[in-house]
């Protein structure tokens, strides 16, 4: 899912690392899903990653759903200066469904990490509530919506792992987490080309390989159970990889 660049004000004031207040230009961070596909991948333009999670209430990703992420990220992107990964609670009027509009909302109130000179950064949200597109037969775990940001709905995904026999809240996190940020690496076929035709035309931009983190079904928690056995982790397949590495990534 991809989305233009917004009209709203492009600028914010946040505070430096000496908390003085600064203007931060912020439309670099609100282009469509893929179109920074390259940066976050390669070193040519940033040669650090900072991704900002941003959580309400008691929806913090578990710490190992966070040493998952970055293990992910450093095994596929090209960041000299390394992977950071900062979090924070945020408030947050509770809501029981949101739209994509609520949640970048939300994001253009809380964010406070944009891109700046050698650094590109990501913001994830993890939110209560459910996504506005559910269907009674798919319960939407998570979704890219800029360039540089994703959410993920982290009540539903604890609700799913509260099911008998069900994976762990971790595998289920991690899954949604790498998957969402697949779709910002402009997997599978936006915004990073394929080097061999692997696209699910019918899924939209995911891959065809049933095995493969960039199936369909990791999106949505019915799909995800049915995908995951013995409760590990999809890796991305060897078409994926090809595509990050041909794209400036490992």
């Amino acid at each position: 899912m991809s989305c233009s660049k917004d009209s709203e004000n492009n600028t914010v004031v946040v505070e430096d690392e000496n908390g003085n207040p600064i203007e931060v230009d912020t439309s670099a961070n609100k282009k469509g899903v893929g179109d920074s596909a390259n940066d976050l991948l390669s070193s040519n333009s940033f040669e650090k990653l900072v991704v900002e999670i941003l959580y309400v209430d008691n929806l913090q990703p578990t710490a190992s759903t966070l040493v998952n992420f970055k293990d992910f990220l450093e095994a596929r992107l090209n960041k000299p200066q390394g992977v950071e990964i900062v979090q924070r609670q945020v408030e947050n009027e509770s809501q029981e469904v949101y739209s994509i509009q609520d949640i970048r909302n939300i994001e253009d109130t809380h964010r406070s990490k944009f891109n700046e000179q050698g650094t590109i950064t990501v913001s994830g949200l993890f939110l209560d509530g459910e996504y506005d597109q559910n269907t009674e037969n798919g319960s939407v775990l998570g979704v890219a919506y800029r360039n540089t940001s994703f959410v993920i709905f982290g009540q539903t995904i604890r609700e799913f792992s509260n099911q008998p026999l069900a994976p762990s809240l971790t595998t289920l996190e991690s899954v949604v987490v790498n998957h969402e940020v697949g779709h910002l690496l402009g997997l599978v076929n936006a915004g990073t080309d394929m080097q061999t035709n692997h696209q699910d035309t019918a899924h939209g931009r995911h891959c065809t390989d049933d095995n493969c983190l960039m199936f369909w079904t990791a999106e949505t928690g019915e799909g995800l159970l049915n995908m995951l056995t013995g409760g590990s982790i999809p890796s991305l397949d060897t078409f994926c990889i090809a595509d990050l590495q041909a794209n400036g990534g490992k």
